[in-house]
């Protein structure tokens, strides 16, 4: 049985699959200074401890991704990336409602993340969904202009 979930503007949510790993790193390398390759999105994609959801169309063009981690009674939000033009639309929101409510069926009991402090609009996806600042990490993210990043932990309960 296909997992599905709704997202805005004609979009659905689904497991990403084999055939999604250029697109992922495609979209992935838009979004932030250092993308990671097609062959770790394959790698990715096929193991069963880091399942990804994609938003998409009926043609399964990929708006949006969000990637996980599960880790005994812990999952990280590893990556999440939209497509520029999809972009405060909602689709990273539904993005996380879907991968919260697939956690449901896990053993995880809280679900951290990673962010970079000066991202205001991942900081206030953030807070809506009910995460809270756990620590900084100094100088963690590479930026192309060569001055790093500070990087926010952020924690919330599942359930």
């Amino acid at each position: 049985m296909m997992k599905l979930w709704m997202a805005p503007l004609g979009l659905h949510i689904e497991p990403a699959e084999p055939i999604d790993a250029e697109t992922l790193a495609e979209l992935h390398a838009r979004g932030f200074y250092r993308g990671w390759p097609r062959e770790e999105f394959a790698a990715y994609i096929a193991a069963p401890d880091t399942p990804i959801y994609v938003a998409c169309d009926a043609k399964r063009r990929i708006a949006g991704f969000a990637m996980l981690r599960l880790v005994a009674d812990a999952a990280e939000l590893i990556t999440i990336a939209v497509d520029p033009k999809w972009r405060k639309k909602g689709v990273g929101l539904a993005l996380m409602r879907a991968l919260f409510e697939d956690l449901r069926m896990t053993p995880a009991r809280q679900l951290f993340l990673e962010v970079a402090a000066d991202n205001p609009a991942a900081l206030k996806l953030y807070a809506k969904l009910g995460f809270a600042k756990v620590s900084e990490r100094q100088g963690y993210y590479a930026r192309a202009d060569g001055l790093p990043a500070t990087a926010l932990v952020m924690a919330r309960v599942l359930g």
